[in-house]
């Protein structure tokens, strides 16, 4: 009896520890190792080679044995089938993705990040085979559907009001920002308290090839945060070609969310002339923009002096969880919460019959990693055993 007779499932429709040997694909292994969080060192341990031997597999010098595939497998919680080429993929590095605080991200939080973005943008094509996604509507995104070619100016603020003006937004506040952004072709993700990568990491977004924004649950519990953040990551992606994580490019990017969130035009009238934290604070509800932001968004409009600013600050420190002070969570807001690739999964299951169970065999993921990524349960029953 061999390893293969003794392990259910290691053979599905012809995949073999010989057969992915043949046709392995190294970006996969380096792609399922950071999104296990594992250091060469770590997996080499795991299967018994050396992290040189690992570095040979990733570099495509060498392939690993047929014994070690379902052990690697295993280890980095994939069918082997994961490891097989052939299937669509997009490799990103951190010239392509806009990390806030790029230094002081650890790399193997920034590296397992990408991974994840990876994966979104694998989830998102195998998707496109069934469901015709919106198009790309961004002025500034090279790879847009809608406006290929064209350019926003460059100035933060001029090019928050020109995206306003072509997404026909009006001069009041904007409403299911999220929502907005995925009608317009760009997938936003908000991963699960569970994934790591939402755990450390900020928002962050890349433009490769289809616009991809990650929010991440340490602004979850706040929807003004929430939102902010969904703007500023707007604004790299029609502001900057490259991600060089300096700070200019943040400051731009704060700059062009506070324009696109409350133009000066229409915000200005509204804001006190003197600090009046009640006032504010019914602006935020109306505006969808924090009261910190409104404060910064007064003193950035010359309506009162950096002095004012700090008392202002200090003062809501100490109003913090009062009510019409306290956060609030994104889960109470539909329209702030993302539900594009979930959607285009349904429409696919109940128009084609796609399952979960399909569409991880097209990806070459466990359905468990499907469902995670969808944000879909699975629904099958479960068999209780009674002693």
């Amino acid at each position: 009896m061999t390893r293969q007779d003794l392990i259910p499932g290691l053979e599905e429709r012809g995949v073999t520890p010989r057969s992915v040997c043949d046709f392995f694909d190294p970006a996969r292994l380096t792609q399922a190792r950071r999104l296990a969080e594992l250091t060469k060192k770590e997996l080499a341990g795991s299967l018994g080679v050396t992290p040189a031997a690992v570095g040979q597999y990733e570099t495509g010098v060498s392939r690993p044995r047929p014994d070690l595939i379902p052990r690697m497998a295993d280890t980095l919680n994939v069918p082997m089938k994961y490891f097989l080429t052939g299937r669509p993929s997009s490799r990103l590095d951190s010239s392509m993705a806009y990390f806030r605080s790029l230094r002081s991200t650890p790399k193997a939080q920034r590296e397992r990040s990408l991974a994840f973005a990876e994966q979104i943008w694998e989830l998102t094509f195998a998707l496109e085979r069934h469901v015709q996604m919106p198009l790309v509507d961004l002025p500034g995104f090279a790879g847009g559907e809608v406006h290929p070619g064209e350019d926003l100016p460059a100035e933060p603020s001029a090019a928050a009001r020109e995206l306003r003006s072509r997404w026909a937004l009006g001069d009041g506040p904007v409403t299911h920002l999220v929502r907005r952004m995925e009608s317009h072709g760009i997938v936003v993700v908000l991963p699960s308290q569970a994934d790591p990568s939402a755990a450390t990491v900020d928002a962050f977004s890349t433009r490769a090839p289809r616009p991809v924004v990650v929010l991440t649950s340490n602004r979850a519990d706040d929807v003004y945060r929430h939102r902010f953040s969904a703007a500023h990551e707007l604004g790299h992606l029609v502001l900057h070609n490259d991600a060089t994580g300096d700070s200019r490019q943040e400051r731009e990017a704060d700059a062009f969310a506070a324009e696109f969130l409350t133009p000066q035009a229409s915000i200005l009238p509204l804001l006190p002339p003197r600090m009046d934290l009640a006032q504010l604070a019914d602006l935020r509800r109306t505006w969808g923009v924090s009261i910190h932001s409104l404060i910064y968004r007064c003193r950035e409009l010359g309506l009162i002096s950096d002095a004012t600013s700090s008392r202002a600050y200090q003062r809501l420190r100490a109003l913090d969880g009062q009510p019409g002070f306290a956060p609030e969570p994104v889960s109470g807001f539909t329209g702030e919460q993302p539900v594009l690739l979930r959607q285009a999964f349904e429409l696919a299951e109940s128009d084609g019959g796609l399952t979960t169970e399909k569409l991880a065999h097209e990806l070459g993921w466990k359905p468990e990693r499907v469902r995670e990524l969808l944000g879909v349960q699975d629904h099958r029953p479960v068999l209780r055993l009674v002693r």
